[in-house]
């Protein structure tokens, strides 16, 4: 019975599907891009079976919102990509970013599965899940066989069961600091990774901007990812935990632009937003109050960036609007 019930999508799925389609169809344009000046054959294989997936995603929820009467959202085309522009960013540079869009991916369609309802929903983000699962396990199969792969540090095995007995645990403002957790060092260690990559990106991104306004943009952010990499790499460095990484010079000096100030804006501003999350999940599981204040001030600074980003676009008229909830007080004016 529930099968031949025609349920109209909810606000959750309304938003997952919207939101997909942008990504997908962004992820297309750098993809195409980045195939055109990729030289190593195993990291070209990669791309094109991802551009593949996305592809395969944008067909399946182009025919799924014609179906619902839903406004296929403009997203990113042909006209905010210039394949032939010359060469951005190094195939190592390339292979970085696939495994982070994998892991993104990842992370992406299991809220997007959990919010999803319907069961034609559910088995699309799943199968989403999937993809992305094995674009993430590819993507570190060819880092691993280069000697690319960044690794997370290490400490060593509990080798016995303890409870905290002291309420020093939490403390951290004055005196000594306890030892940092291994949840703690694994999301200041990924925070690093992602905010370090996410600068190579904003420079090259600032080396191509059309628009001068686009270009101080960047180069701002540039800035805060450098600046919060080293706040990040400071307090594991206390520990003698190491956390040098760096993208800078997988960089090109090209002043071509690739893509348009839009697409550019557009996934800046993503980026940004997923970064909010992960310091939102860093904050709800460090322990140390030092470190909880320190994401708490971080957070705010790209949250005043981002609502910056969000002016600028919407000032050129490059942001779409979302599915809206109906406004009932102007429909009772009508």
């Amino acid at each position: 019975m529930e099968a031949e019930h025609n349920t109209q999508m909810t606000s959750a799925e309304i938003s997952q599907i919207w939101g997909s389609y942008q990504n997908d169809t962004l992820t297309v344009c750098m993809l195409r891009y980045f195939l055109n000046h990729v030289e190593d054959d195993e990291i070209r294989r990669l791309l094109q079976y991802t551009l593949e997936i996305s592809n395969s995603h944008i067909r399946k929820l182009t025919k799924l919102m014609r179906k619902e009467n839903f406004a296929v959202p403009a997203g990113f085309t042909e006209d905010d990509v210039n394949i032939n522009a010359p060469r951005l960013f190094s195939d190592s540079f390339m292979l970085a970013y696939v495994q982070q869009l994998g892991k993104l991916g990842l992370n992406a369609h299991s809220v997007s599965t959990a919010l999803a309802g319907r069961p034609d929903l559910h088995a699309f983000f799943l199968e989403c899940l999937q993809e992305y699962g094995d674009v993430h396990k590819k993507a570190n199969q060819i880092l691993l066989s280069k000697g690319l792969y960044i690794r997370p540090p290490y400490i060593p095995y509990p080798k016995q069961v303890e409870f905290v007995s002291n309420k020093h645990f939490l403390a951290g403002w004055f005196g000594e600091k306890r030892p940092l957790t291994s949840l703690e060092v694994t999301n200041l260690y990924d925070n690093i990774q992602r905010n370090s990559l996410g600068r190579a990106v904003l420079i090259g991104f600032s080396q191509a901007a059309k628009s001068k306004k686009v270009t101080q943009y960047m180069m701002r952010g540039k800035k805060i990812a450098a600046k919060h990499v080293e706040v990040f790499g400071s307090i594991l460095s206390k520990d003698d935990i190491p956390a040098a990484v760096t993208w800078d010079s997988e960089v090109t000096a090209s002043t071509t632009p690739p893509f348009s100030d839009k697409l550019m804006m557009f996934h800046i501003t993503a980026l940004i937003a997923i970064g909010i999350g992960y310091y939102g999940t860093s904050i709800a599981t460090t322990m140390r109050r030092d470190i909880h204040l320190k994401y708490s001030r971080l957070t705010a600074e790209i949250g005043k960036y981002a609502e910056d980003g969000a002016n600028l676009m919407i000032e050129n008229n490059w942001m779409e609007q979302p599915p809206l909830s109906p406004d009932r007080d102007e429909l009772a004016k009508k």
